[in-house]
């Protein structure tokens, strides 16, 4: 084949057609490759290949969709998965306390196991590094004496140069006790948005509406998770 042979050839080949529905193994010859746009605005290059579908996303913008699991492996010394603008992270923080609770409102900790009367203080407060959302409140109830007690949680925060803490958002937990059940407080649970802005102090009370609840000092199992907006 001489020179301008091979030219004609490398660049005769044929156009990849976009198809208007996706692409499957039934209607895919082996070899065949097709464009198809997805409802998501995502242009996906598909090809048969040994009886399989193999696909590669590409977009017009800068927002990337990846569907499935997300594996990094390199092998490179010092190498890593780094951010390098912002991303959303869910973290999960353990309050749990030992006590006979009172009529009143009492702050769960955040680090240690000894709840407080009065906010600010060190074992109550969390400083929150980014904007932060209760996405979900957990407690495991203990054994109580009395099942028709309400309690009402607050998420509180203390912002700069203020010492009084102000409430964010409250939710009234009105059911019976059971014993061993657990206590699940989701975002849209709250009466308002649960959210703490950076560089404020968060608080998170708990208020029974009578001193009947326990007879004794009880176990208290509490789980917290946050949305992260980690900005780099």
């Amino acid at each position: 084949m001489d020179r301008a042979t091979r030219f004609i050839a490398n660049r005769k080949q044929d156009k990849i057609r976009v198809v208007r529905e996706q692409p499957s193994v039934q209607s895919m010859r082996e070899g065949e490759e097709v464009l198809y746009f997805r409802n998501r605005g995502t242009l996906t290059r598909y090809r048969k290949e040994r009886g399989k579908i193999w696909t590669s996303d590409m977009h017009g913008s800068q927002n990337k969709h990846e569907k499935g699991k997300l594996t990094v492996d390199n092998l490179q010394v010092n190498s890593r998965l780094e951010y390098t603008t912002s991303f959303i992270d869910y973290r999960i923080f353990s309050h749990n306390f030992t006590d006979d609770l009172p009529s009143s409102k009492i702050y769960i900790p955040w680090q240690g196991t000894a709840e407080q009367t009065s906010v600010p203080e060190a074992r109550s407060s969390f400083l929150a590094p980014f904007d932060m959302t209760c996405h979900k409140l957990m407690m495991k109830i203990p054994e109580m004496a009395t099942s028709t007690t309400d309690i009402v949680f607050t998420v509180e925060e203390t912002v700069e140069n203020d010492l009084a803490p102000s409430t964010v958002c409250t939710f009234d937990f009105t059911d019976s006790f059971v014993d061993d059940s657990v206590i699940t407080i989701n975002r849209s649970d709250w009466n308002a948005d649960p959210t703490v802005p950076a560089g404020s102090l968060i608080h998170i009370g708990l208020n029974p509406d009578n001193s009947n609840i326990t007879d004794a000092e009880r176990h208290f199992i509490i789980t917290s998770v946050w949305k992260t907006i980690v900005t780099i």
